[in-house]
């Protein structure tokens, strides 16, 4: 378990700074084309292999109120197995999730999706940033233990 230090308080400037690299992903996402909602769905598939409830919550909630639907959200942790999800999509999630189990790339087989057929240079590119981006806050809020309780 993480010691109970919330990381963010103790360093504000690296906060603010982190803020800053999550616009500027944003950013260059919606600069190569890719949808708000393609955006959020890298996040919730990031946050679900993280297991981030904090990041979870917010990006599910940020993707309803953008326009995705239920049911394909209830299907995103098993995309691949679904018809819901466009090539581009499935490209982006492939990538993501790539970038997330690094550590692993080695040794486990991806799934057989041409990335390079689907997502233009600046598009790969944008997914990376964006995932690596959540992968940070992912880490940030998980060992901080920023909580995530129903709202009264």
């Amino acid at each position: 378990m993480f010691p109970q230090v919330d990381i963010t308080q103790q360093f504000p400037a690296l906060y603010q700074a982190y803020r800053a690299f999550t616009a500027a992903a944003d950013q260059a996402a919606a600069s190569a084309g890719l949808s708000h909602i393609l955006g959020e769905l890298v996040k919730i598939r990031v946050s679900q292999l993280n297991g981030c409830a904090y990041c979870l919550r917010m990006h599910t909630r940020d993707a309803v109120a953008a326009g995705e639907t239920a049911d394909r959200l209830a299907v995103l942790p098993a995309w691949w197995e679904s018809q819901y999800f466009t090539e581009q999509e499935r490209a982006a999630l492939t990538l993501a999730e790539r970038i997330t189990r690094i550590g692993d790339e080695h040794t486990s087989p991806a799934p057989e999706i041409d990335v390079e057929q689907a997502l233009s240079a600046p598009q790969i590119a944008a997914v990376v940033w964006l995932a690596v981006e959540i992968n940070g806050w992912n880490r940030i809020t998980v060992s901080s233990h920023t909580p995530v309780a129903p709202e009264s």
